[in-house]
């Protein structure tokens, strides 16, 4: 957790939408998912300060261009972001409800219309 905190000054509303509407199809349906509960999660006033520490940690990594394996690496480019994301997700897992993943599945069907569900269902599992 303390790995992540360097990255919570990386972390913005504004560029966290344009990462992943720049990237999304790219870094795939999983990759994606993840950062929306995880920002849903982030603007739920019942979440408390440390989870959303954590949050803005996990999704200020994604943000991040140079990472342990570059975004632009093919096939395992998103790789590192989704352990990241993953482990962030699953630490603040009790703040996911059914209205964040509501959000973010339709943010997701705004963004690239119909998604994934095995994708998004196997997110879901881990919580």
């Amino acid at each position: 957790m303390q790995g992540l905190k360097k990255y919570r000054d990386r972390f913005s509303e504004l560029k966290l939408w344009e990462k992943l509407r720049r990237v999304g199809v790219a870094a795939g349906a999983k990759v994606v998912y993840t950062a929306l509960l995880l920002y849903f999660a982030y603007k739920r006033p019942e979440t408390p300060t440390w989870a959303k520490r954590l949050a803005m940690g996990g999704l200020g990594y994604l943000i991040v261009p140079i990472d342990a394996i570059p975004d632009f690496s093919f096939l395992l480019g998103y790789t590192d972001d989704l352990g990241v994301l993953s482990f962030a997700l699953v630490t603040i897992a009790a703040y996911v409800n059914d209205e964040v993943k509501g959000n973010a599945r339709g943010q997701m069907a705004t963004w690239f219309g119909p998604v994934d569900e095995d994708a998004l269902a196997e997110v879901d599992e881990k919580l």
